[in-house]
């Protein structure tokens, strides 16, 4: 490590290193506490965007309260979405948008952290009501088969398995609660500074969607991404307009024409050079920069960029109207000790009259994570089927 608090060296730093370990972890735990602090905002009448400014703001605050006079980038890996009943995902609406939760609304919760480009990402699905009574219903059947299928893709991406094996299982989960996977979710491996990278497994698989198949290794990160729907589970963009995420594409170079365009990309570039970011967190960043770009012109710049594929958008998607869906995300450490979750959540109780019946996956889901559980495990068997020590004797 470097004396500013970086990484450095010519091999791609991993997990064999332990200050890259201990930045993943750093990052889980604010990225942990970010979503806590969304899920206590989610109550009936709460404005999703103000939902997703503390969620923002607490993963910007409390990245400057680590790594101090250390010259290391840290903050948002990816902005905070809450996407509601049959909104797929990618919701964070600007400023202006009076969208708000109510109660029985099926919230999906995004966010991302990241300290020196080593991220952790998660997502959770809660239902917005009063008390602590199990879910039930549709929403409990979603939000279960999510919750099973993360824990059965967690025991499937681990070294020495291939990403051939995850899907099947996945799809075997949705259906048993009634429910689809969605097209198009992929769960990527992540690297310093790469939230999407090209090793990556495809929750569906179909004859238009397709991915390379290639092993687990140790050292290797991944965010596990799992959405599945009440319905078909094929999403679609209704309006172009409700995109407010983008990304940089760091392998395309133009040269734009416009000044708006240039001036919009020289911003993105100083401060949103590899990570995805909102418009709202881009009109902040003009208005800390004290630029005289207005509104209109930054989004006329980057239509610029957007037309010249600069950015990569995220585009809202939905499911159809009256369908629910549910997310489940978290970042995996493959240690070669064994998965390390790092990324957790509090699970709201649910109560789906819907069971899981396959034999080969409720045996996967009984298997341990981590080599720490396995010896938690092998412990407690050895003590329920030790030999019982004879009765002490007892003095006359």
């Amino acid at each position: 490590m470097s004396d500013d608090g970086s990484i450095q060296g010519e091999q791609e730093p991993n997990l064999s290193v332990p200050e890259v370990v201990t930045k993943y972890k750093a990052a889980a735990d604010i990225c942990n506490r970010a979503l806590q602090a969304v899920i206590d905002g989610c109550k009936d009448g709460a404005k999703i965007v103000d939902l997703c400014r503390t969620g923002d703001n607490f993963i910007n605050k409390e990245c400057g309260n680590i790594y101090k006079g250390k010259q290391i980038e840290k903050g948002v890996a990816f902005p905070t979405c809450v996407s509601v009943n049959s909104v797929v995902g990618h919701f964070s609406p600007n400023a202006d948008d009076a969208a708000a939760l109510k109660a029985g609304d099926v919230v999906k919760i995004d966010m991302g952290c990241h300290i020196d480009g080593f991220i952790a990402t998660q997502a959770t699905t809660v239902v917005v009501q009063a008390g602590a009574e199990a879910i039930t219903g549709r929403a409990a059947d979603v939000i279960a088969a999510a919750r099973t299928a993360f824990d059965a893709a967690v025991r499937l991406i681990r070294p020495g398995k291939h990403i051939s094996d995850v899907a099947g299982p996945l799809q075997k989960i949705a259906e048993a609660y009634g429910c689809n996977m969605v097209e198009g979710v992929m769960s990527h491996e992540m690297k310093q500074f790469v939230i999407d990278g090209s090793k990556c497994i495809l929750n569906k698989p179909t004859p238009d969607q397709k991915v390379e198949d290639a092993e687990f290794e140790e050292n290797e990160v991944y965010a596990i991404d799992i959405v599945i729907s009440t319905g078909e589970g094929k999403p679609r963009v209704l309006d172009e307009k409700e995109t407010t995420v983008y990304k940089r594409a760091l392998e395309v170079a133009y040269q734009l024409k416009m000044q708006a365009s240039r001036t919009v990309f020289s911003l993105i570039n100083s401060s949103f050079a590899t990570m995805p970011f909102t418009l709202r967190a881009l009109l902040d960043e003009a208005a800390n920069q004290k630029t005289e770009l207005k509104v209109g012109q930054l989004k006329l710049g980057l239509v610029e960029c957007l037309n010249h594929g600069l950015l990569h958008p995220y585009p809202v998607l939905h499911e159809k109207g009256g369908e629910l869906v549910a997310q489940i995300k978290g970042t995996v450490l493959l240690m070669p000790n064994g998965s390390s979750i790092v990324t957790t959540a509090v699970r709201q109780p649910v109560s789906s009259e819907k069971k899981l019946e396959d034999k080969e996956i409720l045996d996967l889901l009984t298997t341990t994570v981590s080599a720490k559980s396995a010896k938690k495990k092998r412990n407690k068997d050895k003590a329920a089927t030790a030999t019982p020590a004879p009765p002490a004797a007892v003095d006359a």
